[in-house]
């Protein structure tokens, strides 16, 4: 018959299970610091947003379109030059140039589905051939002008026809937006 007596000594077992704790916490801070300042800027914005692709134009959805117009409208220096696209319909206002049109989507505001509508300001040299409430894709760059004070407005470069999307509406913009030019 054998008898092994183990003897446990608490204090260095303590130690190597206080210091496998401390080295744990430090790797986990260490993982959430590079994905907060390194990792959140470059891919999970663009995946979780879904709109920079590669040949350097971003993509907007309905999805995220009022997140990223407040965020160019609150911010219109960080975004110049940058380029989107996106589907909306003709909107124009009575003191619009023959140049200008909203890239317009309605944005619901309450439960019984009551609707303002919401936009980027568009310049393009033949608007006038595209009748309002018409549906539009458009791609242009983001460039700082004036109406009734400092506005992003989208200079238009391609523009065509395009039907009524399934995802007509949009919703007001959420609380986790990122207000810097790495959303776009």
């Amino acid at each position: 018959m054998f008898i092994y007596n183990v003897k446990i000594n608490g204090s260095k077992v303590f130690k190597i299970f206080f210091t496998a704790i401390v080295v744990f916490i430090i790797c986990v801070l260490c993982f959430v610091i590079f994905r907060v300042f390194a990792g959140a800027n470059s891919e999970s914005i663009s995946s979780s947003q879904g709109c920079v692709q590669s040949n350097g134009v971003s993509d907007i959805s309905a999805n995220n379109y009022t997140n990223v117009l407040k965020a160019v409208h609150d911010n219109i220096d960080d975004y110049i030059g940058i380029k989107i696209h996106f589907t909306g319909y003709v909107y124009r206002l009575i003191d619009f140039t023959d140049s200008q049109f909203v890239l317009a989507r309605d944005m619901i505001i309450s439960s019984d589905f009551q609707t303002v509508v919401v936009g980027f300001l568009c310049e393009y040299d033949t608007a006038k051939s595209f009748e309002d409430t018409c549906w539009v894709e458009v791609t242009g760059e983001i460039v700082k002008g004036d109406y009734h004070g400092d506005m992003p407005i989208l200079k238009v470069t391609d523009i065509k026809r395009a039907s009524k999307p399934n995802e007509e509406y949009v919703y007001p913009p959420d609380e986790s937006y990122i207000p810097t030019s790495g959303i776009v």
